[in-house]
């Protein structure tokens, strides 16, 4: 009997949530069920592919991910999706090197920026910080 490794793991980005699963296959990666030549905009499809080069083709071929992407806007979900596939070949893989090229790279591959929206306060208009203006005349 033969078990396939298979890994699950998740990135965060503002209100986007992404859970990426690793396992044994030809190199096929999905987003939202969505192949990822098909996957637009262009600029968000660079930003995913980045750990995938990054990794080399002899990893890229041998795993199948599946990505799914909750919320947020378009780069959220492309951070949130990098983030989760990055830490998903460093578990997959389990090269140490490979974690270091991320790190060295862009921090964010492995580590989640933890900053949100700030909260609306009270007597402001649309923003965190606007104040209702006073006329005097």
């Amino acid at each position: 009997m033969t078990t396939k490794k298979v890994v699950h793991v998740s990135g965060k980005r503002k209100k986007a949530i992404a859970r990426a699963t690793l396992m044994q296959g030809k190199g096929q990666i999905r987003i939202n069920s969505k192949l990822l030549q098909l996957y637009s905009p262009k600029l968000a499809r660079m930003r995913i592919m980045e750990p995938l080069l990054m990794a080399g083709n002899d990893v890229m071929n041998k795993i199948k991910i599946d990505v799914d992407i909750k919320g947020g806007g378009w780069n959220g979900q492309a951070e949130a999706a990098r983030l989760a596939i990055a830490r998903g070949l460093v578990q997959f893989t389990g090269n140490k090197q490979l974690e270091k090229d991320f790190l060295s790279y862009d921090r964010h591959l492995l580590v989640a920026d933890v900053r949100r929206r700030e909260t609306r306060k009270p007597n402001t208009h649309q923003k965190a910080r606007s104040k209702v203006q006073k006329s005097y005349r």
